[in-house]
């Protein structure tokens, strides 16, 4: 990778990205490894996370180190005032690694150019989520054996969701074609379209969720409209509950059609889904820590 820290899925190359997937594999085969025997990670979670701090413990403990570090901002320093430079340099001082969520875009960034200790994005506002998209990136070539020329069907909040703005990125290597469907409130930003247009990427936008887009898709990324993102609250609940996967618009569906998302979902999936075998996002979640073991051990020249 172009930097020791990881901050945002653009830093990494097509080669950078398989050689991750591939130590992910790795780690599945053999999650329980002594590689972080003496090393300290800090996980700061300036928001609220179960699955992405969960899981970046779990592959810290699985690969003998230990956690130091926070879910609640407002149990910290910075609730009296503290500023983010002066925590990143506290935390500097006692960790090897710096996992960190934060609600302002650019804050891993912005810790990355003031420590020498490498920066884990896990997520910064709306802007990007790496580790998210990686762990994407592995379930879907693990349950599609390959990567290339996927149709890719997103549905939901494209304008706050990082994970798919970070997902176009990280499949920007493998010829995919997108369909982007929200409502106009809720559509792709421009400048992730632009950035398609740059680079010949297929992408068609719609605003009706039917079944004949279903019917073209190999991985359907399905996302909840985030509450939290919302400034305008009526505004929110027009668009809350404007798409929900239902069982029975998948009976015409592709064999090969795997349903993800990155969770907690709140009504976009409903619950007559589960139990089909196309719905993949609970054992996505588990790619997750395969996949941050990777990324730890990427970060910190670890050797797997």
């Amino acid at each position: 990778m172009e930097s020791k820290s990881l901050v945002s899925i653009d830093q990494c190359s097509k080669a950078d990205i398989l050689r991750i997937l591939d130590n992910a594999r790795k780690f599945e085969e053999n999650p329980n490894r002594n590689l972080l025997e003496g090393k300290i990670a800090a996980t700061l979670f300036f928001e609220p996370s179960t699955r992405t701090r969960l899981s970046f413990e779990t592959a810290i403990n699985r690969l003998g180190g230990k956690v130091i570090g926070f879910q609640d901002a407002s149990t910290t320093s910075s609730s009296k005032g503290e500023t983010l430079k002066d925590t990143i340099l506290m935390v500097s001082n006692y960790a090897d690694l710096i996992i960190m969520r934060h609600h302002l875009e650019g804050a891993a960034r912005y810790a990355s150019e003031i420590t020498d200790v490498p920066i884990v994005n896990a997520g910064d506002g709306a802007n990007q989520h790496p580790s998210q998209t990686l762990l994407d990136l592995y379930s879907i070539r693990k349950t599609q054996n390959t990567l290339d020329n996927l149709t890719i069907t997103m549905v939901g909040d494209l304008k706050y969701g990082r994970t798919v703005h970070s997902l176009i990125v990280g499949m920007s290597h493998f010829n995919p074609t997108f369909h982007f469907v929200a409502p106009d409130e809720l559509r792709m930003p421009e400048e992730q379209k632009n950035f398609c247009d740059q680079l010949n990427i297929k992408y068609s936008e719609h605003t009706d969720f039917t079944e004949e887009i279903i019917n073209q898709t190999d991985i359907l990324y399905m996302t909840r409209v985030q509450r939290e993102r919302f400034t305008d609250l009526e505004e929110y609940e027009r668009v809350k509950n404007v798409y929900i996967l239902r069982n029975e618009m998948l009976k015409e569906s592709r064999e090969n059609l795997r349903i993800l998302h990155p969770l907690p979902r709140v009504n976009e999936i409903a619950y007559d889904v589960d139990d089909n075998p196309k719905a993949y996002y609970i054992q996505q979640a588990r790619n997750g820590l395969f996949t941050r073991e990777a990324i730890i051990c990427e970060v910190l020249g670890i050797q797997i």
